[in-house]
């Protein structure tokens, strides 16, 4: 046996060592119970997470990219991630990224063996072209997949800043990261599967680091998704109904304002400001794409 049989993610879960003798419901009850231990988990390491959003933001902030490295569920819910910030957040899609150990295919089925490759990350990462302005977060729930740990090595040798994500807190002393996240899910419900509690901490970390990022970026305002791209029924009532809101404006006059501005941010800032388009544009343009900085100065300057 390697090395694999003391790591933490392949231990056996004893409160869920009969779980094909009991009933359906029991069963469900155990995944249930295991998967709330995951948020306190997760909890323990917020200060780690919290130094993590602030160096995304401010790599992003200077026109640099988050870009994610992963296997299997891991690779995955990295790409999920990348995929959900431009239509919540106008991000350019270049600006989050995700790569998965055997390219774009392992997404729908499993690359075996594509983990093991340590050098299987380089060439992706050359491809990015990566810079010192970007951020490389490695995600593996065991702590060992050599993909990522390869793919980490070679950003940092580029000197770009580095996060690791496992759910094995043990291996965080022999990968060099500048930020390590570890939370300690414990064993999952079937042993080996970290597409269970792992993969949802997982989720729940890469919620929290993109969407603190993005707030940071001035994305929102308070909770409101400001910066959405209306691409569908949904999202353009979304964007009259915070228009209205942040406004006290009836519907008619919000419907006019988006299509005179062309985006939720640029109608709120002439609407608010009494100004127009052009000027809209130069505030938010002066003061990092902020709304609420713009209409700040926007209003004590009328």
């Amino acid at each position: 046996m390697g090395n694999w049989s003391k790591l933490l993610t392949e231990q056996r879960n004893p409160a869920s060592a009969r779980l094909d003798e009991v009933t359906t419901r029991q069963m469900l009850a155990i995944i249930n119970r295991e998967d709330a231990l995951v948020a306190d988990a997760v909890a323990v390491q917020l200060d780690s997470i919290a130094r993590a959003v602030d160096l995304v933001a401010s790599q992003l902030s200077q026109g640099g990219r988050l870009i994610y490295l992963g296997a299997g569920t891991s690779g995955r819910l990295g790409i999920l991630d990348a995929s959900e910030c431009p239509p919540t957040f106008s991000a350019d899609p270049e600006i989050v990224q995700g790569l998965i150990a055997g390219g774009p295919q392992a997404v729908f089925k499993a690359v075996e063996g594509a983990e093991d490759d340590e050098q299987g990350a380089i060439a992706p990462l050359q491809q990015l072209d990566l810079r010192p302005s970007d951020v490389v977060m490695g995600i593996a729930a065991s702590g060992v997949t050599p993909f990522v740990l390869g793919g980490l090595a070679h950003a940092r040798a580029t000197g770009c800043p580095t996060i690791f994500f496992t759910c094995s807190p043990s291996s965080t002393a022999d990968v060099a990261a500048d930020i390590a996240i570890a939370p300690e899910v414990g064993p999952e419900v079937i042993t080996g599967s970290t597409r269970m509690k792992a993969g949802t901490a997982t989720k729940l970390v890469l919620n929290m680091l993109s969407t603190g990022a993005m707030v940071k970026l001035g994305k929102t305002y308070g909770n409101l998704m400001i910066d959405l791209q209306p691409t569908n029924a949904k999202l353009r009532d979304r964007s009259l109904r915070i228009f209205c809101t942040l406004t006290d404006a009836d519907e008619h006059t919000a419907t006019e304002r988006l299509a005179t501005a062309g985006s939720l941010k640029l109608a709120l800032v002439m609407e608010l400001c009494a100004v127009d388009l052009a000027t809209a544009q130069d505030l938010l343009a002066a003061h990092g794409d902020s709304v609420k900085k713009a209409i700040a100065h926007g209003i004590t300057t009328e």
